[in-house]
């Protein structure tokens, strides 16, 4: 893993992703969970993992800065900005196509998945 490294995702906005939809708020707009998981997938697919390890979020700070409504396509970016051992740190921003529509940061950890899961299982 590399500072620098990008990747995108994309989605078109759809009733699923509104915040009416989703609990965010009232309107018929991208909601800004829907933002972040988009930024999130990016960041996933900025990642080269070995067999059995995975990634877990473990912060976001981003700002969503402009609306984009019912069919609008927007691009999530992510670029690993950090690495710290298991801890990546990433720069991701997302538009539409008027332009900017969010940025910030998000920090992801490369776990063990079986570990992780064993150990998360056990809270039950």
């Amino acid at each position: 893993m590399r500072a620098g490294r990008k990747a995108t995702a994309q989605l078109v906005v759809a009733e699923c992703h509104t915040a009416k939809t989703v609990g965010s708020g009232e309107l018929q707009v991208l909601a800004t969970p829907m933002m972040i998981a988009l930024m999130e997938r990016a960041a996933c697919d900025c990642l080269e993992l070995a067999e059995g390890q995975t990634s877990v979020g473990v912060g976001v700070c981003v700002e969503h800065i402009a609306a984009s409504p019912l069919g609008a396509e927007i691009t999530a970016t992510a670029v690993v900005e950090r690495v710290d051992g298991r801890k990546i740190e990433f720069a991701v921003s997302a538009i539409d196509s008027t332009g900017e529509i969010g940025r910030g940061k998000h920090t992801r950890f490369i776990v063990d998945a079986e570990k992780f899961m064993g150990r998360t299982n056990k809270k039950q």
